[in-house]
């Protein structure tokens, strides 16, 4: 279990007490350097020249309390990354409760007679996105089955005549969002799903470069098996220093996939994650082995179900084989949960965990509109920021919960607001601990050369891709209360030049901020 890592006395602080969050008295007077104008000055240098000159840079920094103390194209609205998780996670946090779970139930069709189920038995999925994921948070996958086996045997099933069926018919609507682009489909972070998971929806293939620069690569799945596949493999060994370039086409509507792409002759034997498109048919596969070793057989063998609710059989080629029962029609023998969302939450933005990021939207959108379907998403979002107080007229373009989309555009002006807003949700004080201070954690690099005392008072999330970098969060005051709470959002996109330079000066703006207060 991952530790707290917000005190009490920054709770007590953010909450609406006075108690200085150092223990110490705020400085009677400030230097230059910690003065909004000195932060306005350094961000209007670093735009007059490269890496910032051709990108377009956004900064936004307000005290709870309402004070405006930096601002720079503060309404631009710019590609997030994952800097949307944000969003996601607080809408989710606030509109299902921080002690949510999702909830997964085994049915079954027909009846049982003499110890045999004269029908399928269905694994319904609910959304839970951590079902088969080796994860601290999570029990491990067997303790699960072995519930839904006991539920089983107290229900008489000794034997099934039909099939196991992986039912993810929860979540509407297709895997992934239609603006993702197509190699990022195919990835681990790009994988999509519907309302039954397993292991993340990730394959593991073991890849290794061949013994010269064009041959084939080494490659072999590892995890999870899904005997229903056919993978092409039209990836060869690239130039040394070229890095990882293989991607996974592959798609729901046919059991293949195509790793392509270049791995470099210098890299050394990795594995690679990529998208498994069969989610639930697959967390079907694995409790169909589970039984096995207790001597329950499915005559009808494995089957899952597809966007429009048909069975498709587990035999290659996917068959469809007439439509799935009504879970209303069915007997329910057993609900099992998933972690807290709290606990979800956490993982979602300290690992910046796509999978998870688009769950969580995709359950407020199924809450609030009766559809988890991507085009009811955002109805659902704006429904949760009206509830928060969070004006989304202007601002905000919303298309997915991670940020995969560069459809995605929001000002670091609409991030502040909702930051702002989220301190006075009931799910605030678990909120807060979701987010990460610089030198932890994944941001272990970041202000290296700040002090313990100035990181420590910083709670942000990151995001980034090809072009785009993005910080935003909340700086805790050294001495005062609730709105001497400053929310800060900077964001760049488009810039050219060095990652690292980018990084050092969104930093160092962070920091100026932070010594603000």
């Amino acid at each position: 279990m991952r530790k707290a890592i917000v005190t009490l006395a920054v709770l007590s602080m953010l909450l609406g007490g006075g108690a200085s969050a150092s223990g110490q008295a705020r400085p009677a007077a400030k230097s230059i350097e910690q003065s909004p104008q000195y932060v306005q000055d350094y961000i209007n240098i670093i735009s007059s020249a490269e890496p910032m000159k051709s990108a377009s840079l956004g900064v936004m920094a307000m005290t709870v309390g309402g004070k405006t103390l930096v601002s720079h194209n503060a309404d631009k609205k710019l590609i997030p990354a994952s800097n949307t998780k944000l969003l996601s996670t607080g809408l989710a946090m606030h509109e299902l409760g921080a002690d949510f779970k999702f909830r997964t139930r085994i049915g079954y069709s027909g009846t049982v007679e003499d110890g045999v189920l004269k029908g399928d038995l269905y694994i319904i999925g609910g959304g839970d996105p951590t079902l088969g994921v080796k994860d601290t948070i999570v029990s491990y996958v067997d303790a699960t089955f072995a519930k839904w086996y006991n539920a089983m045997k107290a229900a008489g099933i000794k034997s099934i005549d039909g099939r196991i069926i992986g039912d993810g018919r929860y979540f509407e609507g297709q895997l992934e969002r239609n603006s993702w682009e197509y190699e990022d489909i195919g990835t681990y972070y790009g994988t999509g799903g519907n309302g039954l998971s397993f292991y993340r929806n990730v394959v593991d293939i073991s890849v290794k470069a061949g013994s010269k620069v064009g041959a084939p690569i080494s490659h072999e799945v590892t995890y999870p098996e899904m005997p229903w596949m056919t993978y092409v493999y039209s990836c060869t060994t690239g130039a040394k220093g070229t890095g990882d370039q293989l991607y996974l086409y592959t798609t729901d509507l046919a059991p293949i996939g195509d790793l392509r792409g270049t791995f470099a002759i210098d890299r050394q034997p990795k594995k690679e994650e990529v998208s498994n498109k069969f989610g639930a048919l697959t967390c079907a596969q694995y409790f169909s082995k589970y039984l096995e070793k207790y001597s329950v057989k499915a005559k009808g063998g494995i089957a899952d179900t597809d966007v429009n609710g048909n069975i498709r059989t587990g035999i290659y080629p996917l068959q469809t084989a007439g439509k799935a029962e009504d879970v209303e029609k069915l007997t329910i023998i057993s609900t099992t949960e998933s972690p807290t969302l709290k606990r979800i939450a956490r993982v979602t933005n300290y690992d910046s965990d796509n999978f998870y990021a688009e769950t969580l939207l995709r359950t407020v959108s199924k809450k609030r509109t009766g559809s988890a379907a991507y085009d009811s998403c955002g109805v659902a979002a704006s429904k949760v920021f009206k509830d928060l107080g969070v004006d989304d007229s202007y601002g905000i373009d919303l298309v997915d919960g991670s940020g995969l989309s560069r459809q995605d555009n929001i000002s670091p002006d609409f991030f502040c607001r909702f930051l702002k807003a989220m301190m006075s949700s009931p799910a605030f004080p678990d909120y807060i601990e979701t987010l990460l201070s610089p030198g932890k954690g994944s941001y272990s690099a970041r202000m290296a050369d700040e002090s313990e005392a100035l990181k420590k008072r910083i709670f942000l999330k990151s995001g980034s891709m090809n072009g785009v970098r993005c910080f935003s969060g909340y700086i805790v005051p050294s001495d005062g209360g609730k709105d001497d709470t400053i929310v800060f959002s900077v964001m760049v996109n488009n810039y050219s030049g060095p990652n690292w330079k980018v990084m050092g000066q969104l930093d160092k703006i962070i920091a100026l901020i932070a010594s603000m207060n």
